[in-house]
């Protein structure tokens, strides 16, 4: 079966939703195409020649990805969450404690988040420009000069 048979098997509803999840659950294109049976370069060539393909990993992937970004912003601000625990008595009875716990904000959090939201304002590198002409006092001298120079003679 060519790669056009093996297409046909997966532009099914049931064979999208496959796609859709794999996508979902983090696979890489690379994982998604053995997975299928075909080579990298044959995914990426149905990626570009059919839509429905296309869509299927797009769809998959936007999902997870906004549950990362959701997941960085709430690390860079922090948060907090109820911890529960159960404990038994010394009679066998079950007690449980409800703890408030507390994560502080994460500094690597928010400053990956500023990089990437705020480049202008928060990348590492700047952008200087500068005009302007270098005075050089010894650009008419010969190289035997210039040695004369150096050697102190």
């Amino acid at each position: 079966m060519g790669a056009k048979g093996k297409y046909h098997k997966w532009i099914t509803d049931e064979g999208l939703l496959t796609i859709e999840g794999w996508a979902r659950d983090g696979l890489t294109d690379e994982q998604i195409a053995h997975n299928i049976g075909i080579t990298p370069a044959t995914l990426y060539k149905w990626k570009n020649q059919f839509v429905e393909f296309s869509e299927a990993l797009k769809n998959g992937k936007e999902v997870v990805d906004r549950q990362v970004e959701n997941a960085l912003l709430k690390r860079a601000l922090g948060y907090e969450y109820e911890e529960i625990k159960t404990e038994f008595n010394p009679d066998g009875s079950r007690k449980v404690i409800r703890t408030i716990k507390h994560v502080v904000a994460d500094t690597t959090a928010q400053i990956f988040w500023l990089k990437n939201r705020k480049p202008a304002e928060w990348r590492d590198v700047k952008n200087v420009n500068m005009s302007g002409e270098v005075n050089n006092p010894f650009k008419d001298l010969s190289t035997e000069e210039l040695k004369r120079l150096a050697n102190g003679k």
